[in-house]
């Protein structure tokens, strides 16, 4: 596929967007994928360019709040490998298994989370009461969440932070970097099968890269400047946009 000099610079803008509010809040695809598949790449390929182009947005983002003492990644050490593993796993039943319950379950569940982060009266930066044991239920919520994000993706940043923050009590800030770190994690994992299976276009996503550089480390500041009173908004907003983009165009 060929694309001219405008395109290529109006995708790299996207990714800079793209980077910034993922690196906040996650949903990132939501501003990519919708442009990639604008500019005549098909579904599948737009889907792996943007894990590709997104991998390095969230690296940069997971450093930054890993550098700026936001995430333990001695707490992630079991979870890590098996958000991997789930996510491939998923990446690979995605290709025989019906996703259409999936399509109407999980904009139910991204409007919970809404109104979850939008209501709920102790959301702030400050760490509560674990409801479950981190050493057991982290690993599995990783699982569980990168298996998802292989086969749909959608909120998968939004589901993590709402699991870090209601089964592990973590405060908002601390939630949004194990979530980058995890999410990161999940990406690769599904990377690992849209890679060989060439669904990838790699100018494109190489010029998304140079975009997420910016905005992934842009987003990562931010959130940490403003905290939960930043992430808590936007994951409300992000979260409704992404049941109403999946509700009306699924």
């Amino acid at each position: 596929m060929s694309f001219d000099l405008t395109i290529l610079v109006a995708l790299g803008f996207v990714g800079l967007l793209a980077g910034f509010v993922d690196a906040i809040a996650g949903g990132g695809g939501l501003i990519a994928i919708p442009a990639l598949l604008a500019v005549g790449i098909p579904p599948v390929t737009a889907f792996g360019t943007n894990k590709l182009q997104s991998v390095v947005g969230t690296v940069i983002a997971a450093f930054t709040y890993w550098r700026k003492g936001f995430v333990s990644l001695k707490l992630l050490a079991i979870a890590i490998p098996l958000t991997f593993g789930g996510s491939f796993l998923g990446a690979l039943a995605v290709k025989s298994i019906d996703t259409t319950v999936l399509q109407y379950a999980v904009p139910v569940a991204l409007i919970a989370v809404a109104l979850y982060f939008a209501f709920a009266p102790r959301l702030t930066d400050e760490d509560s009461h674990a409801r479950l044991g981190i050493a057991i239920f982290l690993p599995l919520m990783g699982f569980a969440v990168g298996f998802y994000d292989g086969i749909l993706g959608p909120g998968t940043g939004s589901f993590m932070t709402l699991g870090f923050v209601t089964l592990f009590g973590f405060g908002v800030t601390r939630a949004a970097g194990h979530t980058k770190v995890l999410n990161l994690t999940s990406n690769l994992g599904a990377l690992a099968l849209f890679i060989p299976s060439g669904n990838v276009v790699w100018l494109v996503a190489g010029v998304m890269i140079v975009g997420q550089i910016i905005g992934g480390y842009l987003g990562a500041l931010t959130g940490i400047r403003f905290g939960a009173r930043l992430i808590r908004p936007l994951v409300v907003v992000v979260s409704i946009a992404l049941a109403v983009k999946l509700l009306v165009f699924p």
